[in-house]
């Protein structure tokens, strides 16, 4: 117990000096982890690996509640109409990807049939945790790549299932295909019946009541007791923990409860995320890795450039040309539930420990290189393609004169609307690329970027524009925008709209033209309609 706590003590305190670190210089806090896990396992002696792997399980419970919030966001109507995508591309990404991996783990590195064929299926995977996690806090999960990406890392999830099957029917000599087969159907259709039949009326009583009794503290205790037991009802049955959770939320998807779960539990998720990295982190030998490297990385670059090819083929079908180039960019790493498999197979004996030992290092190489990947997506995708949404690939507006607006929100939706309605020239400018979308969708000219950006500065034509209206709504981001723009153009005309007057008084010492206070304007007009109306 002693060791427990001191592992979590030690590995907490570098994790928060590492992040505070790599936090200045952008890179992943997902990378602070699992160095993290890596230096207390190789510089750290604690008797023994008994205690870090205690700590496997609650890393494994991340991905459970990371599966749980996926399940929140796939309502059965979204799956349904999302059903082309999930089943026929997924399917077709991970039988190709398995399909092409085989043979050059046969016969170029003269490996066995049967650990080829592990090898295959393991690495037509990808990293939910960490893709995911992205498009979420990126807003990417609403764009057309983002979507297709999602339903492909759904469908991957669910393929962990016959692929853990599969590593048990070869370990195993005493059952038949036909046997394994017909006992996951029916534990199966058990799971399914009992979830959305009993399952689902126990799931809305508790959440009822737990509502009503108005204690934040009861209303979470819930919504853990669920996703934990619908998690272990489905291990319990032979299928994965993350299976259950992802059952749980699609039933709670339903419901008008999942606003309020996925909010109240998303700060946990993020932290039993944070465990999951830490042991990757510690399942890393540095020596090994360091005597190694070269033909680690080779297999890694040569399982993504395969991957990427096939979803970039999968995606190209129906979508353009820069949507399957950030889906295959996304997508090509190895995931997470690889870890799974590699040990299962090991356990089983169906590869060797060596080789087993090997994989997880590319497993974790892959890993390690992805934040970096989907956290400048459009910068990788722009190499291929004229991306559209790249702030730094803005292509040159050529209006002068015209009205920049910062922001999409509801007030710069009206002033859009407005502006369109008399005609005038204006282009608009989101960090927020759903907002960027709807504004395209509206026949706006558009474009994701940051506005304090010196290239999104020049691409607009600050200095040659009427005015720029801030909507914006944090006081932070409108100081930090304004003083980009006086920066680059001390002659531009600010229009700024402000929430109150201790916003106005932090940003009077900015050369800004004017302050449209929003709840003031909001009172005058009540008062003026109240006495047009009286008169």
């Amino acid at each position: 117990m002693d060791s427990i706590l001191l592992i979590i003590f030690i590995s907490l305190a570098i994790a928060c000096v590492l992040n505070l670190v790599l936090k200045k210089f952008s890179i992943s806090h997902i990378i602070g982890y699992i160095i993290t896990g890596t230096i207390i396992s190789n510089i750290f002696d604690f008797n023994g690996s008994e205690n870090l792997s205690s700590l496997d399980l609650i890393g494994e419970f991340g991905i459970v509640f990371l599966m749980f919030t996926i399940g929140l966001e796939m309502s059965f109507a979204k799956l349904k109409k999302m059903r082309e995508v999930v089943f026929i591309n997924g399917t077709l990404q991970v039988v190709l990807s398995a399909l092409v991996i085989y043979p050059v783990a046969h016969y170029i590195f003269a490996l066995d049939s049967i650990s080829s064929i592990v090898i295959a299926l393991s690495f037509s995977l990808s990293s939910t945790a960490i893709v995911l996690t992205y498009l979420k806090k990126s807003k990417d999960i609403v764009t057309p790549y983002g979507e297709k990406s999602v339903a492909i890392l759904i469908f991957q999830d669910l393929a962990v299932i016959p692929i853990l099957l599969l590593i048990s029917f070869l370990a195993n000599n005493e059952l038949s295909m036909q046997e394994i087969l017909i006992k996951t159907l029916l534990s199966a259709c058990a799971v399914i019946l009992f979830m959305f039949t009993l399952g689902k009326k126990l799931i809305e009583w508790l959440l009822h009541f737990s509502t009503n009794a108005k204690l934040e503290e009861l209303f979470l205790g819930s919504v853990l007791t669920i996703v934990i037991g619908a998690s272990l009802l489905a291990h319990e049955m032979g299928f994965t923990y993350s299976l259950g959770a992802f059952i749980a939320g699609m039933i709670i998807a339903e419901t008008h409860y999942h606003v309020k779960v996925e909010s109240d539990i998303a700060s946990y998720k993020d932290v039993l995320l944070g465990a999951f990295f830490f042991s990757i982190g510690t399942k890393i030998d540095i020596y090994y890795f360091y005597y190694e490297f070269f033909l680690v990385l080779g297999v890694l670059l040569l399982a993504m450039l395969v991957k990427g090819v096939i979803i970039f083929g999968l995606i190209r079908r129906k979508a353009n040309k820069s949507d399957a180039i950030k889906s295959a960019i996304a997508l090509c790493q190895i995931g997470e539930f690889s870890f799974a498999i590699f040990s299962l197979a090991a356990n089983q004996q169906i590869i060797s420990e060596q080789l087993g030992s090997f994989l997880i290092l590319v497993t974790v190489l892959s890993m390690i290189v992805t934040p970096f990947m989907v956290n400048n997506i459009y910068k990788l995708a722009s190499y291929f393609v004229v991306e559209f949404f790249e702030s730094d690939k803005i292509t040159p507006i050529a209006a002068t004169n015209h009205i920049v607006i910062c922001g999409f929100t509801i007030v710069g939706r009206i002033v859009a609307t407005e502006l369109s309605k008399q005609g005038k020239n204006f282009v608009i400018i989101s960090d927020n690329l759903s907002h960027v979308l709807l504004a395209r969708d509206r026949g706006y000219m558009a474009y994701f970027g940051h506005l304090e950006k010196l290239p999104v500065l020049e691409s607009l034509k600050v200095e040659q524009s009427a005015n720029i209206i801030v909507t914006m709504n944090t006081l932070l981001t409108k100081k930090i925008i304004c003083q980009a723009v006086l920066d680059y153009y001390p002659e531009a005309k600010l229009i700024v709209k402000v929430n109150s007057r201790a916003e106005q008084s932090a940003l009077s010492g900015l050369h800004i033209q004017a302050f449209v206070h929003a709840r003031r304007e909001a009172a005058l007009l009540l008062v003026k309609k109240s006495l047009d109306s009286a008169a």
